[in-house]
Order: structure tokens, then sequence, then C-alpha cells
């Protein structure tokens, strides 16, 4: 004979998944700069020892913008950001008026069929305060996987900029980035945000 259950006995089950248990995930060290998007993201920042993914429509859309705080924060604490095969070299002096410590940023050449191995050693070292890479071409779901493995090891958060026509592939990372712009300006749309719910419609940074 089944023995009756309450609702609240269900409930307590630790077997049901419950939506506010996303509520008690640890706030992120790693804002934004961009506080619509922090208000959308479940820890309010930049997912900590993970992979994010930064899909592009074009060049030049205000992404960068979003790394400054972490990129700063960092690098001020004298670890080394890492940039793996970027298509332009950055703007020193707009990063030190970011307060970005020009000193710890390093750039790195590949060709494109060496970026996941560089940007899979730099994750996983442990001693970098920010992996980024750019890789247009088409990445295998396993390459993918490695990367996300990586900065979990290393407890180092990394970004990954690819075209938006990546958007139709699955993906580990935690975090996944729509940027554009149109008409009024940058634009951005969360894809996928582990722990959370992605956000409907477009997101726009405040303007400087």
């Amino acid at each position: 004979m089944q023995v009756p259950v309450t609702l609240q006995q269900v409930l307590e089950d630790p077997r049901v998944w419950r939506a506010r248990r996303c509520s008690d995930r640890p706030a992120s060290p790693y804002p934004t700069g961009c506080a619509a998007l922090d208000a959308v993201l479940p820890s309010g920042g930049w997912p900590v020892d993970s992979l994010t993914e930064i899909l592009l429509q074009g060049d030049g859309q205000g992404e960068l913008r979003l790394l400054l705080p972490l990129l700063a924060a960092q690098s001020n604490r004298s670890l080394p950001i890492l940039w793996v095969a970027p298509p332009y070299r950055p703007c020193v002096p707009a990063l030190i008026r970011a307060g970005v410590a020009a000193a710890q940023v390093h750039l790195l050449e590949a060709a494109p069929h060496d970026v996941p191995w560089a940007l899979e050693q730099g994750l996983r070292a442990g001693c970098c305060g920010a992996v980024l890479g750019w890789h247009m071409q088409p990445l295998e779901d396993r390459a993918l996987r490695r990367l996300q493995l990586a900065a979990e090891a290393g407890h180092t958060p990394g970004f990954l900029f690819r075209p938006a026509r990546a958007a139709v592939q699955a993906s580990p990372a935690a975090l996944r980035l729509l940027v554009g712009a149109d008409g009024e300006g940058p634009r951005l749309r969360v894809l996928k945000a582990r722990g959370g719910t992605p956000a409907q419609g477009w997101i726009r940074p405040a303007s400087h």
C-alpha cells in the first residue's frame, strides 16, 4: 500500500529542483561593467573559473569594454592577462585609461589551428588573471569541452570570441553572449547562462 505524502514533503525532497536555489550562488567578483547585464546573470557578473563565449556579429561592437573592469582588477593584482590571436593589437593608452596595468598584458600570436591548444594551456596553468582568445573558424565540441575543463582546473576566467554563426552549435561554456550593434548602438543578448534563464530580448550597454 502506498503511503500518501503531503505537498510539503514532496518539496522538501532533495531530488526536487527548486529555482530559488540559484539565488544561493555566490556573487561573482567580476562585474561586467554593464549593470543591465549583471542584473540578469545568476552570479551578478562574469562566471568564476569558467569559459565564456562572446559571439560577435562584427568587429568593434564594444565587446572588450565589457571586460575592462575584470582586466583592471586582475592586472592590478599582478596577474598576467593573456591575449591569444587577437585580430587587432590592443590600444594600450585606452587600457591604461580603464585602469589596466599594461605591463600585465601579454599577446600571443598563433595560427588558427593552434589557438585552442594555446588557450587551454593558458587556462590550465592557473597563473593568469584572465585568458582571452579569438577563433573565427569552426571549433569541435571536444575542443570547447577541453577549454571549459581547463578553466575549471586552473581557476581562471576564460573568454573565447567567435563569430555569431557559432550560436547554432551547442557549447559547454558557462555563459554565451551574442554581441552586435544596430542603428541605436551596441547591444547584446544572453544566449546561455548556467544556473539561470537566458534573458529575453536585447540589452543595451550604457553609453560612455
